[in-house]
């Protein structure tokens, strides 16, 4: 059997790695000491000695020189959360170990959620809500761009925009993106970004935070949204240069924000989100919630069945692309 060792968080263990994930986990692998977190690990590291397989989620250990150190058996990671790139570092990279992020599974609920949003944003849901509490009545007048040959942009084609879109083509919709980063063959005319803020009734932004994407959605772009525009959301609250944005929203009651992510986050006691009427705010709400991250949980129980098979893995991360991830 593959000697394995589960690190991570206690607060969303079991909802990561639930009964019945466990229950055939311990079919494959021998667990070398009961599931811990990465600050007892750090306390005692040499229980790494015989570990071949590190499984993770949320709160992982960070892959550094001084952990591998100790782990000179390992030849996977496998971490039951979206994005890699806070635990790995060069010198895990440099030995070659495969790791797999469950990104695809963590895109599921992400992608619902933004497909939700962008229909009840075609009906204008949200301004028009507010503005019925607003006049205490219901408008003389209601017009929307509705669901019909709308055109929505996507500001990202990465697993969970790329979904987005294929959530999207079930609709008699437009769909177009802007990602420099995006592979041929999508199927989603790409368009310069200025244009997709400027031509889309919907904007939803899947773009991940990179040194070159932060602050990228300024109060410039959102200021070239229709009127009656929605911006959504859900990647990364730094994607936004939220002080600039706020301006925006402040002369353009007729814009709403639907904001699931902010920087930082949640906002500071005060921030101008919580008292602006067009930013809808949810805490984090998108991604895998309660018993929705043991989809991420299975990934890696169907990842491990195939090490214990000696077959290959399906979502082991790219290191070319690793920095591209959310």
């Amino acid at each position: 059997m593959i000697k394995a060792l589960l690190v991570m968080e206690e607060r969303r263990r079991a909802d990561v790695y639930p009964p019945h994930v466990m229950e055939k986990l311990a079919d494959l692998v021998e667990w070398q000491a009961p599931a811990m977190t990465r600050e007892r690990l750090a306390a005692d590291p040499h229980v790494l000695s015989e570990v071949e397989i590190l499984l993770s989620g949320w709160g992982a250990p960070v892959l550094d020189a001084g952990l591998l150190a100790h782990a000179p058996r390992l030849r996977a990671v496998l971490v039951a959360a979206g994005s890699v790139r806070p635990l790995t570092t060069p010198d895990f990279w440099a030995l070659g170990i495969p790791i797999v992020s469950a990104a695809s599974a963590n895109a599921i609920p992400v992608a619902q959620f933004t497909l939700a949003q962008i229909l009840l944003a075609l009906k204008q849901f949200h301004r028009i809500s507010r503005e019925v509490k607003e006049l205490g009545r219901y408008p003389d007048e209601v017009r929307v761009a509705g669901a019909y040959r709308s055109r929505v942009g996507l500001l990202g084609l990465g697993e969970i925009g790329r979904l987005v879109a294929s959530h999207l083509r079930a609709f008699d919709l437009e769909v177009v993106a802007h990602d420099p980063h995006a592979p041929a063959g999508l199927g989603v005319p790409l368009l310069p970004l200025a244009e997709l803020f400027e031509t889309c009734e919907v904007v939803s932004v899947h773009a991940p935070l990179l040194p070159e994407t932060t602050g990228l959605v300024g109060g410039r772009l959102v200021a070239r949204l229709r009127a009656g525009a929605t911006l959504i959301n859900t990647a990364r609250g730094a994607v936004l240069d939220e002080p600039s944005v706020v301006e925006v929203l402040r002369g353009r009651p007729d814009l709403t924000a639907v904001l699931d992510v902010t920087w930082p986050e949640p906002p500071e006691p005060g921030s101008p989100l919580y008292g602006l009427p067009n930013a809808v705010l949810t805490p984090h709400l998108a991604g895998a919630m309660g018993a929705e991250r043991g989809r991420m949980g299975e990934l890696v129980l169907d990842e491990v069945a195939r090490l214990a098979a000696g077959e290959p893995l399906r979502h082991a991360v790219d290191p070319a692309l690793a920095g591209l991830r959310a």
